[in-house]
């Protein structure tokens, strides 16, 4: 059998060297070892690859959002270039209080629906579907404002929890939303006129919210007014009330601490809604308290009195003839129910005489009555923390027949306010404190100017009481008060000129209580109507003086202020006149309410 040989192969070294068996394993170790360092050299310069690929992707984004950021032009509000986009950035504003930390004025964050109509597919689709979600917007107008050529446009600032969730459910590119903060009042109307409101962007417009503006942007601390909610409802209530009843078409009302100036509560009818301040009507926005300017009628006879008083020109016991009216060129004064023979100062003031009231100023002149008026603010704007401010109608030549009908609140025109702001003035001890709407911090000194004697502030106090009681402020008497007060009634200017015919401002001037007066409560009615209740009347004895009684009587208990027992006898009030000395036979005659 033939044999076949058998060939060995061996491995060889690159050169062609015969390693021989041993050869063979030494080789492939060899040949192994560099495998692997090969692999590990690839495999390290892979992961350097890879890391500088992620760094250079982790760089790229962090540029981009550089860019976004601070360069490039951005769709977000807050790169609008409109003023109420920017604005819209602002988030802070400080609360506004009542004097006892009830929140009167807040801010609540809120959504803004914006567009870029660049990215929006279909405008006219897109508006359809958006006027569905938000009433009030016609498909025109959105279809205007989708349509635009830019990166921005708003489409509703502030919106309801509603709104935002229909219009989330759309799901419209182009769309988007950015959150805000939006002014809220919780009072509502209660507070209106005075706290105010603000714009869209939370610019203050009127009010307080105007008048601080700089000082409630970017701060924390509430700015604590000196407003006692709890007075306020009451006064806007008893206002409303009587507007209602005598169909006025406006009021005016509020109270004040006479010794600080603090207004507790002030109010002008009709009220107005800071929530809703694009549906408040023009004609609304007068704030009757501060701004408007009336004649007030007789409430200036306790000015006139307290004038004639202090001067010395005139003593409690003294008195004028009252039966003939006062003829002066053509025209001719008489009172409202006349009176025959001599009344007393006390009896002038009590039966509100036109014509004792006269001669009384006539006696002190007119160049003291100017002077007085003067130093009790009637002269001048009152300077008080709102722009809603207005400025006395005075006579541009202040002549004898102007000297006559001023005495008795014809003639000059000013606001409740200064009226209000004299009373305190009349039962204080006779000082002029400046009125504020900020709560006054404790022990902070008042710069108070002293206008007349305590004196005749004390016989004024008096006086006032005695109007209440026995004269034609009656229905202003709250038992066991002790109010004092005057009441007014004076026909309203005309248009054209001259005065209107059955259009008259009815108003009370009052504070209590009178043996040591703490507050003013004023109350006015813009043309009340007569009524068969009132016998055809409308004064202001008729429609205001019930006003300041109920409110006082709300008020007092709510103050700590206990009702009091009318004293037997009146102390004497100086020493040339003791209340006793007034004629019995005019005590408790009837007496129209004029």
């Amino acid at each position: 059998m033939r044999r076949h040989s058998e060939t060995k192969i061996t491995p060889t070294t690159p050169c062609g060297m015969d390693l021989g068996q041993g050869g063979v394993n030494g080789g492939w170790t060899i040949s192994l070892d560099g495998q692997r360092k090969a692999a590990l050299e690839m495999g390290r310069t892979r992961l350097l690859v890879a890391a500088a690929v992620f760094m250079l992707a982790f760089l790229a984004v962090g540029l981009r959002l550089a860019d976004l950021a601070l360069l490039s032009e951005q769709d977000e509000p807050k790169r609008a270039e409109t003023p109420s986009a920017a604005a819209a950035l602002e988030t802070q504003r400080a609360e506004i209080l009542d004097r006892n930390g009830q929140v009167l004025a807040t801010t609540l964050p809120t959504n803004s629906l914006y567009a870029n109509p660049r990215r929006v597919i279909d405008a006219e689709a897109a508006a359809i579907r958006l006027a569905q979600a938000l009433p009030g917007f016609s498909v025109a107008e959105l279809t205007a404002k989708l349509n635009q050529d830019t990166s921005f446009t708003w489409i509703k600032r502030g919106l309801t929890p509603r709104e935002t969730a229909r219009i989330n459910g759309l799901g419209l590119p182009g769309l988007d939303f950015v959150r805000e903060e939006r002014r809220f009042y919780p009072h509502g109307h209660l507070t209106g006129h005075l706290i105010g409101y603000t714009n869209i962007d939370n610019v203050g417009q009127i009010g307080l919210e105007a008048s601080f503006d700089d000082v409630l942007r970017g701060s924390n601390e509430p700015l604590r007014s000196s407003l006692d909610l709890r007075l306020q409802h009451i006064l806007v209530d008893e206002l409303r009330t009587a507007m209602e009843e005598w169909r006025g078409i406006g009021a005016a009302g509020m109270v004040m601490d006479v010794h600080s100036g603090e207004i507790l509560a002030m109010a002008s009818l009709p009220l107005i809604d800071p929530n809703a301040p694009q549906r408040i009507p023009d004609s609304a926005f007068l704030n009757r308290a501060t701004q408007g300017v009336y004649e007030l009628g007789s409430i200036f006879k306790v000015f006139s009195t307290a004038m004639a008083l202090d001067l010395g020109v005139v003593g409690l016991t003294d008195g004028y003839d009252v039966t003939n009216p006062i003829r002066a060129g053509r025209f001719r004064i008489n009172d409202f129910k006349p009176k025959r023979g001599v009344l007393s100062i006390p009896e002038i003031l009590m039966y509100s005489s036109n014509i004792g009231t006269v001669q009384m100023t006539l006696t002190a002149g007119t160049e003291a009555q100017q002077r007085f008026f003067e130093r009790l603010g009637l002269l001048d704007p009152v300077s008080l923390e709102l722009g809603e401010v207005g400025r006395p109608l005075l006579p541009q030549v202040w002549r004898e027949i102007n000297t006559m009908t001023i005495s008795y609140g014809h003639g000059i025109a000013v606001t409740p306010l200064q009226a209000a702001r004299a009373m305190a003035a009349m039962v204080n001890g006779g000082q002029l404190v400046p009125a504020t709407l900020l709560k006054r911090v404790r022990g902070e000194r008042i710069m108070a100017e002293q206008v007349m004697s305590p004196e005749t502030s004390n016989k004024m106090n008096w006086l006032l009481r005695l109007v209440v009681k026995h004269g034609t402020t009656g229905k202003a008497d709250a038992e066991g008060y002790r109010v004092g007060g005057k009441t007014g009634t004076a026909d309203k200017l005309a248009a054209g000129g001259g005065y209107a015919v059955d259009k008259r401002i009815a108003s009370v001037l009052s504070a209590f209580p009178m043996d040591n007066p703490r507050y003013v409560v004023m109350a006015m009615v813009d043309e009340p109507k007569p009524t068969d209740y009132s016998f055809g009347y409308a004064t202001g004895g008729w429609v205001a003086a019930p006003v300041v009684k109920s409110v006082v009587e709300r008020m007092a208990p709510l103050l700590g202020i206990e009702p009091q027992a009318e004293p037997a006898e009146e102390p004497a009030v100086s020493d040339d006149w003791n209340p006793h000395l007034i004629p019995v036979n005019l005590r408790g005659r009837h007496v129209a309410a004029r």
